[in-house]
């Protein structure tokens, strides 16, 4: 008589299944993916299997991640695993200096990429494409921008008398925010239909405040609401483009006849002379929209804040300012001239860069093309690099008293090479450093000539996301000066 065979329950089999593959996933991730073992790789950990370290990174904000990593490694570069990628971060001056003139190929996070641009030309943005390159440098050169100045002091004139005059308290955060995103509206694609310019303005939120958000895709996350309004963004500026290119068609004109950058983009041609895309120039302005937005409005809004809490800092500022005003005509707008008299207005402006506005996030990314050597350690190919500019910027041996307000730092020849770097530094120095300088100082002298300012809570919090964000709004109170 046969036997028969037992069955066997695939319950236990399941369950160790289960339990295996985990640790079977997570072994194989932190296996070294580029072949050699036996490298020294900077010290650090990968965190958890696909997300790394991202929460842990999002929930500190840089400064107490950077913070924590350095006094547990005490090293000029760690390495860890966020935006689901492994990475080198570097840290301090030496390492500015290294990461500015050694690693040059640019790279986005998949998040921002998402979020921000048409996946099927996202390898086509600022600074990617050699013909967009050149482009953008030329037309934010010094010399390109002076005939923007009339026009920014302009549109801080109609901002100031909108939502500023008349008022006992102003919230600066949000103002900056609008008076930003507006400029940069007619500057770059010459949009002044107000009803438009603030619908991309409601989207543009969302999108900002996901592009470093962890990637899950469900409903309410700040990621998936960041896709739905990078796509209702793209399609608001394409509606643009098309009426633009038609109108410029049936007009025939040429580039000469244009100031703004969006005309000036669909006339540009590659060595083959082919114009770019509808969905190209739509990426390439959502960059420049992005890198003019949340920097500059941060910059404006911390350069008020602590002229509303140093009375000897603004009283300076007042005395230049107001001697530019006196030689200036009744309605006579601001040229090129004018802001070059700005002397310590700009210095007051670098020390409040250095202390806030490039803190709180990585001030970019790269990624390592071939193994490099750095501090006796080897970063692989295939790495991605960050760095923050708050590891000098608040360095005492880089800025004595780092937490002490004082412009004086910047007389002479200023801070030493890569210590202070809000705009990068060397070969790779962000070509809109001259565009920012220019808004910003001609958002103060709008504001510094008009009001006299007090700050409505010393103690307010911020808190510190992609950029520091005023949990108020940063209201100040302003009271009109009697001239």
């Amino acid at each position: 008589m046969v036997m028969p065979t037992p069955a066997i329950s695939l319950f236990p089999c399941i369950f160790m299944l289960l339990l295996i593959l985990p640790v079977l996933f997570f072994l194989s991730w932190l296996k070294p993916k580029n072949g050699a073992s036996n490298i020294k790789v900077p010290p650090g950990s990968g965190g958890w299997p696909v997300f790394g370290e991202s929460f842990k990174y999002l929930s500190l904000g840089t400064q107490q991640f950077i913070n924590e990593k350095k006094r547990k490694y005490s090293t000029d570069v760690f390495q860890t695993s966020i935006f689901r990628q492994k990475m080198a971060v570097f840290c301090g001056a030496q390492v500015n200096k290294f990461v500015y003139t050694k690693l040059t190929k640019s790279w986005w996070p998949n998040t921002l990429r998402n979020i921000l641009f048409d996946t099927q030309f996202s390898h086509i943005l600022v600074g990617e494409s050699s013909l967009i390159h050149r482009f953008i440098h030329e037309i934010l050169k010094p010399e390109a921008l002076k005939i923007y100045i009339p026009v920014m002091d302009a549109m801080a004139r109609e901002h100031v008398e909108l939502d500023w005059d008349g008022n006992e308290v102003v919230k600066v955060h949000p103002l900056s925010k609008k008076h930003t995103f507006s400029l940069a509206c007619r500057l770059f694609v010459n949009e002044t239909d107000v009803e438009q310019v603030t619908r991309i303005f409601k989207q543009f939120a969302l999108v900002t405040s996901g592009m470093f958000s962890v990637p899950i895709s469900l409903p309410g996350t700040a990621y998936s609401r960041g896709v739905k309004g990078g796509k209702l963004v793209q399609e608001e500026l394409e509606k643009i483009i098309t009426r633009r290119r038609k109108k410029m068609t049936e007009k025939k004109e040429t580039s000469q006849s244009y100031t703004d950058i969006l005309s000036r983009m669909l006339l540009l041609t590659n060595e083959n002379g082919k114009f770019m895309s509808d969905k190209e120039i739509s990426n390439n302005i959502i960059g420049l929209l992005v890198a003019s937005y949340e920097s500059t409005s941060t910059a404006v809004s911390f350069v008020l804040k602590y002229l509303a809490e140093l009375p000897h800092i603004y009283d300076e500022v007042y005395k230049e300012l107001t001697e530019i005003a006196k030689l200036k005509g009744e309605g006579d707008l601001l040229q090129w001239e004018d802001i070059q008299k700005m002397r310590y207005s700009w210095k007051v402006v670098c020390e409040s860069l250095r202390l806030t506005t490039m803190n709180s996030s990585f001030s970019g990314f790269r990624e390592v093309v071939t193994d490099v050597s750095f501090s006796g350690f080897t970063i692989p190919k295939g790495y991605k690099a960050s760095w923050s500019s708050y590891t000098t910027h608040r360095d005492p041996e880089c800025f004595p008293d780092p937490e002490k307000f004082d412009p004086t730092r910047f007389e002479g020849k200023g801070p030493a090479p890569y210590t202070y770097v809000p705009f990068g530094g060397g070969a790779r120095m962000c070509c809109g450093k001259e565009y920012a300088r220019l808004e910003v100082l001609v958002f103060m002298y709008n504001i510094v000539t008009k009001f006299k300012l007090e700050i409505v809570n010393p103690q307010e919090k911020i808190v510190f996301h992609s950029f520091p964000i005023p949990v108020e709004g940063l209201p100040i109170r302003i009271t009109r000066h009697n001239i």
